[in-house]
């Protein structure tokens, strides 16, 4: 019997999938209510919708009872790690390690950068017409943290690099050596937010980073420090930081947020001091032609038997328990 794979791109859309093995389209549709392309218990690679609702991404699950791979579109896996429980053992859960790493990385430039030099304020003030000069903060001198410091973290860096800062510090789960630098222990993470001038949250959102950034971290950034977020919106408490917003004693530019989408009525968004971009750090022309050539490297060793890349957790084992 030929394994079914089951794609959110029509598979005649995806040049060089491997032979022996039976593509199904499967997206979740519009509404999330798409029928399934075919058995779930035939389809041994489960290749979860970009940008779908989190009720969408994980509604075959219980259903996919011979299920060999997981692979989502998406660097984090916290929609899929949700709901392991309804997953049978024995299942690779991989993510999209080399797809988004560069557009999340320009992102958080831009954050960056239009937050400092007020391009926010600037946009408001050609709708009325007004010339609103003035000194504002450059991001030359400054120093910067980052919160994360995985393959996102990494090319966040790459592109500060030619901004002239005064220095970068890098935070991740344990300490390391890199080419630019010492990686910092979340464990030092206290002594080194005093110094930022912009804090970078490009963390996978874990049990360990829910509710990082709460009252505490927030108190020890320095006065009119910057909190960019293109991590997950639970990785900061938002009560937390509305809090430092409003007092204006921080500013912060936010991709993500808690929740989200972040309701019309919510006070983040008339917040003083806060940008705000609907998640859109993935989603941008370099995304299909990277997830194309993922997936067909993945299924191409999925078919040879080879290794996979972006193995996050095998479900069932004390890692994915």
């Amino acid at each position: 019997m030929t394994a079914d794979v089951w794609l959110p791109i029509p598979p005649d859309e995806i040049e060089g999938l491997p032979e022996g093995l039976n593509y199904l389209f499967w997206d979740g549709g519009e509404e999330g209510d798409q029928e399934f392309p075919g058995d779930p218990a035939e389809c041994a690679v489960y290749v979860v919708p970009y940008m779908k609702r989190w009720s969408v991404k994980v509604r075959p699950l219980e259903h996919l009872r011979h299920v060999q791979v997981i692979q989502t579109l998406t660097a984090g896996v916290d929609d899929i790690t949700a709901r392991l429980s309804s997953i049978v053992p024995g299942v690779r859960l991989c993510n999209a390690r080399g797809v988004h790493e560069a557009s999340t990385a320009e992102l958080a430039l831009t954050l960056i950068l239009a937050s400092l030099r007020g391009i926010p304020d600037f946009v408001r003030a050609q709708q009325q017409g007004l010339w609103a000069s003035g000194f504002r903060p450059a991001l030359a001198d400054k120093n910067v943290l980052i919160v994360g410091y995985g393959a996102i973290g990494e090319a966040i860096e790459d592109r500060l690099a030619p901004f002239e800062l005064a220095r970068v510090a890098r935070v991740a789960r344990s300490s390391r050596t890199t080419a630019r630098g010492p990686v910092h222990p979340l464990t030092e993470l206290p002594s080194l937010l005093p110094e930022a001038d912009v804090v970078v949250l490009s963390t996978p959102l874990t049990e360990a980073t829910r509710g990082l950034a709460d009252a505490d971290f927030l108190a020890r950034m320095k006065d009119g420090a910057l909190l960019v977020n293109v991590a997950r919106g639970p990785v900061v408490d938002t009560k937390a930081l509305l809090t430092e917003l409003d007092s204006g004693r921080l500013t912060a530019a936010l991709d993500v947020t808690d929740p989200e989408p972040l309701p019309p009525a919510h006070p983040l968004w008339r917040a003083p001091g806060v940008l705000i971009s609907p998640h859109v750090g993935g989603p941008t022309s370099a995304f299909l032609p990277r997830a194309q050539r993922l997936l067909v490297d993945q299924l191409r060793r999925f078919v040879n038997r080879e290794p996979l890349r972006n193995v996050i957790l095998t479900t069932g084992s004390s890692a994915g328990a």
